[in-house]
């Protein structure tokens, strides 16, 4: 099979024909030199037929179960040797493509029984579909693409109310047994450096982090994961003892995303080398401007090449990412010091339309996530944590129509204690209202 080496397609044309990321192609480009685009004038890139059937071939060597760093190795070694990797006949490659198709449908097969016995309660199911995903496949395939993705499907449908909070829960602590064998299964440290993994105060979604503890043990990394909901001073204790070449921090949500931001900037100001990442950065990408550290990536796989990439790169010295200092924020002063009187008021505002335990939830998570929103100075990041809130509170018989008659009463409260200071946040709040 001929494959043109002429530079013609662009980069959107690639992505689409391959599926790759635009970030992922980006950084095995600069990484690995591989594949080398031609450039326009305008500096946009161009890439022939050859480059599309070496990134699908870069992409094939992965869901075999190597990672890229070593796909990228083997494709040296090959063309270095005279071979041509791409090289084969018409057939074959359609018999290929075959197979790739074939174990595509096997783990979506997977994934959907192992779904289902989870959503039944039926741990001896789901642990034997496990078994036989680890039979097939390597642990890092069956981690992505079963475990890693059937907890993200089963949380968007908790969002969709298809879901309960203890399907969602059975299943994470299925996975989570399963990972905390894995590690403990996995080989000694063969490099010096530590990496030290943490979610900062609050941020209890920890699987993310525990599998990307995973990864890095099995690439041979001293990796030390302290969990969920670490204190700053906890953080600061352990990195002054193991000395990490690297402190991973992810949040996943809006409330953590503003402690991220601090302990980031405490841990640089420190001397160590911050790197995060997490659902919140990937939804809101403006917030990695305000985070002293490197962004790791939106796919937890690009995540490890980025670790490794990074220590090499800059022998764990500290961040270069410019710390900056706090700025003042009277709106949040203001908020912070009239809370509990504005929740003190909506009690007697609502009339009884919400029980005094219903509205204690309500006040904690509303509050929680409108102080994280002006911590980071945009209340318009407020709209991402009202979805999870309203379905929060939903598990505690508010409806929606019980979170408009909130709102509004919390509106009339700041309105009345805050005064002018409170205009921004209203106007949010009668907007998000009008839209709900």
């Amino acid at each position: 099979m001929s494959l043109s080496k002429v530079p013609t397609y662009n980069l959107k044309v690639v992505l689409k024909e391959t599926g790759i990321a635009a970030d992922t192609l980006r950084a095995w480009e600069r990484r690995y030199g591989i594949p080398m685009p031609e450039r326009t004038p305008g500096g946009h890139r161009l890439y022939s037929q050859r480059d599309i059937h070496l990134i699908k071939w870069l992409i094939a060597r992965q869901a075999e179960g190597l990672s890229i760093s070593r796909a990228a190795e083997l494709w040296n070694e090959l063309t270095a040797s005279g071979a041509d990797p791409l090289a084969e006949s018409h057939a074959a490659g359609i018999a290929s493509t075959r197979v790739a198709s074939a174990a595509s449908a096997a783990l979506d097969a997977l994934r959907k029984d192992w779904l289902e016995a989870c959503l039944a309660y039926n741990e001896a199911e789901a642990e034997q579909i496990l078994n036989q995903a680890f039979a097939l496949y390597s642990v890092e395939i069956v981690v992505t693409d079963v475990i890693q993705r059937t907890l993200h499907e089963i949380g968007e449908m908790w969002y969709r109310g298809e879901a309960t909070v203890q399907q969602e829960h059975f299943t994470s602590a299925l996975a989570r047994r399963r990972l905390d064998a894995l590690i403990a299964a996995a080989p000694l440290p063969t490099r010096k450096e530590t990496i030290l993994l943490n979610c900062p105060p609050g941020e209890w979604h920890s699987l993310p982090l525990l599998y990307l503890s995973l990864l890095l043990r099995r690439r041979g990394w001293n990796a030390v994961y302290l969990g969920a909901n670490v204190p700053s001073d906890w953080l600061e204790e352990t990195a002054r003892s193991v000395k990490p070449a690297l402190v991973i921090l992810a949040s996943q949500q809006l409330v953590t995303a503003a402690a991220t931001r601090d302990i980031s900037r405490l841990l640089s100001k420190q001397g160590y080398r911050v790197a995060y990442g997490g659902r919140i950065f990937n939804q809101i990408p403006e917030l990695r401007e305000s985070i002293a550290g490197e962004f790791l990536g939106e796919e937890i796989d690009l995540a490890v090449e980025q670790i490794e990439h990074l220590i090499a790169a800059q022998g764990g010295q500290a961040s270069r990412t410019r710390v900056q200092a706090p700025t003042p924020n009277p709106i949040l002063d203001a908020y912070l010091m009239n809370r509990k009187p504005i929740e003190s008021m909506l009690t007697p505002r609502l009339g009884g339309s919400i029980s005094k335990e219903d509205l204690a939830v309500a006040n904690l998570h509303f509050g929680d996530a409108l102080v994280a929103a002006l911590e980071l100075e945009h209340i318009s990041y407020l709209e991402l944590d009202m979805d999870w809130i309203k379905n929060l509170l939903a598990l505690h018989n508010i409806p929606p129509e019980g979170l408009r008659v909130y709102l509004k009463g919390y509106a009339a409260a700041l309105q009345e204690t805050m005064g002018d200071a409170a205009t921004d946040i209203v106007g949010w709040i009668d907007g998000y209202i009008s839209r709900i």
